[in-house]
């Protein structure tokens, strides 16, 4: 056994020096990536080991680090960044470095260029820390409200393995298509919210301003309110009741919207939410089709770009938005940790479909499970597409009729005692 100094990064992107006993370098590098450590250098003690100058540095650079960090903390306010700003900040950086220019010039360049106020302090205070010594993961690492595990692990797992720009164009590619799938989710969205919205207007303006006046006019004419029909009171007595108790209702309706904000950001309330996303009858199977993208797009974009599959899945698990599916996630984890495949996990659970689980068993067989998730990422994108379209599709028809029976129902509730005074009149 011989043994060795060495130079490395951990997990969080610090620099650490030590010795290691190894029958060669190659078994030390592999004992340090055992251990979750990144060697930048490894060299045999008996050969002089890590010189003096080189281990200073490891500290200097250790230092200016949590200096530039403290820097950034103050620089930066607390909060996220737009999916779409951040897209063209990826692409454009991989575009920059593609074409030759430096890392640190083309963080310059884009900082000039940035109109997002929070990115453009970010990018400048990590252009300040690449500066100072630290790797652009490391940098990155400061702001996690703005890059996510998943971006830091793939930008480091780019610099370690000496292709940055081709991991930023994977980054860039993965962006746009998670934001082109939310644009699609939202535009769904968008459409009966604002149907639900205008009847709710319409329906409180009836209700508030024209009713009580139909109500004078109808109780003049007939001599009693007793003499109005069944539908007629009811419209009277909801236009009494939002007249008269409107603060109070406002009141209930604004604690009960705090009241489920505040549930819907506990642990049982998220699981309870999360599930109901799974089971709804229309949203639930586009739910479930962009949560199985997002899934096997992130693991497949992390494995392609060298992440270990432990810390990909673990990434994966984080960035699933469901819990759910993050307790699948964890499942396989665990499974794959313990040296088991990944699909007996898949096929235990209920989240993943049949069709999924044999492509990626293809995969695993074939040893290409990148590509294989991929092209099920691109399934599912296909799929999510066209259950948005026929949901959308099926929704016009449903807002219509509602808004129609919701309006129609006061409409003819005033119709109904004309007809009785045209009688009394015949």
């Amino acid at each position: 056994m011989r043994s060795f100094e060495y130079i490395a990064l951990d997990t969080n992107g610090e620099e650490k020096t030590g010795s290691i006993e190894a029958d060669t370098d190659a078994d030390a590098i592999g004992l340090l990536r055992r251990d979750g450590l990144y060697p930048t250098k490894v060299v045999d003690a008996a050969e002089g080991g890590i010189t003096v100058a080189e281990k200073k540095r490891t500290r200097t650079v250790r230092s200016r680090k949590k200096k530039g960090k403290a820097s950034a903390a103050g620089k930066t306010k607390k909060g996220k960044v737009k999916g779409k700003s951040l897209m063209v900040f990826t692409r454009s950086l991989a575009t920059l470095i593609d074409s030759g220019l430096p890392l640190l010039r083309g963080l310059t360049v884009l900082a000039k260029q940035e109109p997002d106020p929070m990115l453009k302090n970010a990018i400048n205070s990590i252009s300040e820390s690449v500066q100072s010594g630290s790797t652009f993961s490391e940098s990155l690492s400061q702001f996690p409200l703005i890059f996510n595990g998943l971006f830091v692990n793939m930008v480091k797992a780019g610099e370690l393995g000496g292709v940055l720009e081709l991991v930023l164009n994977r980054l860039a590619e993965y962006e746009e298509k998670a934001q082109k799938l939310k644009n699609k989710l939202v535009a769904a969205m968008v459409y009966p919210v604002v149907v639900m919205f205008v009847a709710m207007a319409i329906m409180t303006f009836l209700l508030v301003a024209i009713v009580p006046k139909f109500e004078k006019i109808f109780v003049e004419m007939l001599g009693s309110a007793d003499k109005l029909p069944g539908l007629t009171k009811m419209v009277i007595a909801a236009s009494r009741a939002l007249a008269t108790q409107l603060i109070p209702i406002t009141i209930i309706l604004v604690i009960v919207f705090f009241l489920f904000k505040f549930f819907a950001k506990t642990k049982f309330g998220i699981k309870v939410l999360d599930s109901v996303k799974l089971k709804l009858p229309v949203f639930g199977a586009v739910q479930s089709k962009s949560a199985i993208s997002r899934f096997s797009r992130t693991l497949g974009t992390l494995v392609t770009s060298g992440v270990p599959i432990l810390q990909a899945l673990n990434i994966t698990k984080d960035t699933a938005g469901n819990v759910h599916v993050s307790e699948a996630i964890a499942k396989i984890h665990d499974a794959v940790k313990e040296g088991e495949s990944i699909v007996a996990p898949m096929e235990g659970g209920k989240i993943f479909p049949p069709m999924v689980v044999s492509m990626v068993e293809v995969g695993e067989e074939t040893g290409q499970l990148p590509e294989m998730l991929l092209k099920v990422a691109d399934v599912y994108d296909d799929e999510v597409d066209t259950a948005v379209t026929a949901m959308t599709a099926m929704l016009e028809p449903i807002m219509i009729v509602v808004l129609a029976v919701i309006v129609g129902t006061i409409v003819l509730a005033l119709f109904l005692p004309l007809i009785e005074i045209i009688k009394q009149m015949a």
